[in-house]
C-alpha cells in the first residue's frame, strides 16, 4: 500500500495544476477485505486510479461509479458494499441510496462489507478582472472570499489598487490557457473597454460579463459585430454584468456579478 505521505504529495500535484480527482477512503470493514480501514486512492474523471488501493474488482466498479459520479455533481459519498444477504436484511437493493448510504453489492467469496467515503477534489473556479475600477476592486475582493482563483488583467499601475488576488497581469490580454471553465468580467469602465472586451469575446468562457450601462454595452456590441465577431459570441455577453437587485455602489454591483456567476456555477446541483 502507498505511503500516506506519496498520496499527500499526488494530491497537491493535482490542486496545483488545477485538475479535478476524487479521494477514495476506506472508513470500515466488516470480515475479510482486501483493503483495510484508512486505505485511500485517487481516481480522475475518466475513473482512473492513479494511486492507492482500494481493494480488487470486489469494491472497484461501485467506487470508480461513485468517483465519476461524485465529480460530476460535486457532492461526496459513502458507499457501503454488502453481500447479498445482508443487503436483504437491511431491505435495501444495490444501487439505492438511503439516508446518505449508497449500497452496492460484493459478489466475491470473501462476503467481506467495506464502507468507502468519496470526496470530489475540485479545483477553484477561475475569475479573470479585466480593468481596475472601483467595481473591479470590489469584485476581485468578494468573489475571492467566495473561493474563486483571482485573475486581475490591468495596467501594471493599477496593480497597487487591488487587495490579495491570485495573479496579476499587465494589460488586459488574457492570459494563455483560458477557456471554457473561466469566468470573465470586464470592469474597465471607460478604460479600455472595447479592447478589454475584443480580447475576452475569443476566449470561450463559462461566464463573460461587461459592466457598463446598456447603451455603451449595445455601442461595443455593435462594434464587434462590424469586426466580425459571431453572434453567438456577442449574444453570450452578459450586460450589465450581475443580477437585477437594483446595484448602485461598487460593492453592489460586485455583489450581485458574484450572485450571477454563484447561480451559473452551481446551477444543477441542488436538489428539492
Amino acid at each position: 500500500m502507498p505511503h500516506q505521505s506519496d498520496i499527500l504529495d499526488l494530491m497537491n500535484d493535482y490542486k496545483a495544476r488545477g485538475e479535478a480527482f476524487a479521494l477514495a477512503t476506506v472508513v470500515r470493514t466488516v470480515s475479510v477485505t482486501a483493503a483495510k480501514a484508512g486505505a485511500k486512492a485517487v481516481i480522475l474523471a475518466d475513473g482512473t486510479i492513479t494511486d492507492g488501493w482500494i481493494g480488487g474488482g470486489c469494491a472497484r466498479g461501485a467506487v470508480l461509479k461513485a468517483a465519476r459520479e461524485a465529480l460530476s455533481d460535486g457532492q461526496s459519498r459513502l458507499v457501503s458494499i454488502q453481500p447479498e444477504d445482508q443487503l436483504s436484511e437491511h431491505q435495501v437493493k444495490p444501487g439505492e441510496l438511503r439516508e446518505g448510504v449508497l449500497y452496492a453489492s460484493n459478489h466475491c467469496p470473501s462476503q467481506g462489507t467495506m464502507d468507502v467515503f468519496v470526496e470530489p477534489v475540485l479545483p477553484r473556479p477561475s475569475l479573470l478582472i479585466c480593468g481596475a475600477s472601483p467595481v473591479a476592486v470590489a469584485l476581485a475582493d468578494l468573489a475571492r472570499r467566495m473561493g474563486f482563483f483571482i485573475t486581475v488583467c490591468a495596467p501594471a499601475a493599477d496593480h497597487e489598487s487591488f487587495g490579495e488576488t491570485d495573479r496579476l497581469i499587465d494589460g488586459y490580454e488574457l492570459p494563455a490557457g483560458a477557456g471554457e471553465r473561466d469566468y470573465v468580467v470586464i470592469a474597465t469602465q471607460g478604460r479600455g473597454d472595447s479592447a478589454a472586451l475584443k480580447a475576452a469575446v475569443r476566449v470561450p468562457a463559462k461566464y463573460l460579463a461587461f459592466v457598463g450601462s446598456r447603451k455603451k454595452a449595445a455601442a461595443l456590441k455593435a462594434d464587434l459585430e462590424q469586426s466580425g465577431t459571431p453572434s453567438a459570441q456577442i449574444a453570450a455577453i452578459h450586460a450589465p454584468a450581475g443580477l437585477d437587485i437594483g446595484a448602485i455602489t461598487p460593492d453592489e454591483i460586485a455583489f450581485s456579478i458574484v450572485a450571477e456567476m454563484i447561480e451559473i456555477r452551481r446551477r444543477g446541483q441542488r436538489t428539492l
